[in-house]
């Protein structure tokens, strides 16, 4: 079976989000300093583009929460299709996680949401039925990282550390009580360090 990935880019006390994670803050306070790599940040440089086409390759599916989709809570009630515009960068299947049916959405680019209401072991056998050769990505956010820790089923973890103390926010590694994976390859870029591990059981 191909590998299933999990890529996050983390803040250096732990946190893949800032506090207060709303529409207008989608990351959270600050959240965004941890993406300056490969997004926004005007130090930006070659060096951190190579980084970003070595550790942002295409999926043939991806798994993610709800509040990653988008703000809204409880009952669909408003008219959202995600943070990313008409042509999200997934160009594969993202099966969400949510309490709440919804049609499946489409969109540009070959990208298709899909809604999944029986939790994650039910999403990541659909992503993994539709993912083909290309395998499967864990997308984010904390919550359903977690819960694909504690299931096992992630290969490679990849880690972007940034220079950033955010105090507060979303963590992955809550109630984790072990982490079986080595690391096997490091990138340096000027706005983070790049940490690919594999599982050693």
């Amino acid at each position: 079976m191909p590998d299933t990935t999990c890529h996050m880019s983390m803040s250096l006390d732990g946190f893949v989000a800032g506090p207060e994670q709303s529409r207008e803050n989608p990351l959270g306070k600050r959240g965004l300093e941890l993406h300056g790599w490969h997004i926004g940040d005007p130090r930006a440089n070659e060096a951190n583009g190579i980084a970003a086409d070595w550790l942002m390759r295409p999926r043939g599916a991806y798994v993610m929460g709800r509040n990653m989709f988008g703000p809204v809570r409880g009952d669909w009630d408003d008219d959202w299709s995600g943070w990313w515009g008409p042509e999200p960068p997934y160009h594969a299947p993202v099966f969400v996680l949510t309490h709440y049916p919804h049609d499946p959405i489409q969109m540009d680019g070959g990208t298709t949401f899909h809604f999944v209401t029986d939790g994650f072991d039910a999403a990541y056998a659909a992503a993994c039925g539709t993912a083909g050769d290309k395998g499967v990505d864990i997308a984010g956010g904390a919550s359903t990282v977690r819960q694909a820790l504690m299931a096992g089923v992630i290969d490679e973890l990849t880690l972007d550390i940034a220079p950033v103390l955010l105090g507060s926010g979303e963590r992955i590694f809550d109630g984790i009580e072990s982490f079986d994976f080595e690391p096997v390859e490091v990138l340096h870029s000027p706005l983070a360090t790049h940490i690919r591990y594999r599982r050693t059981s």
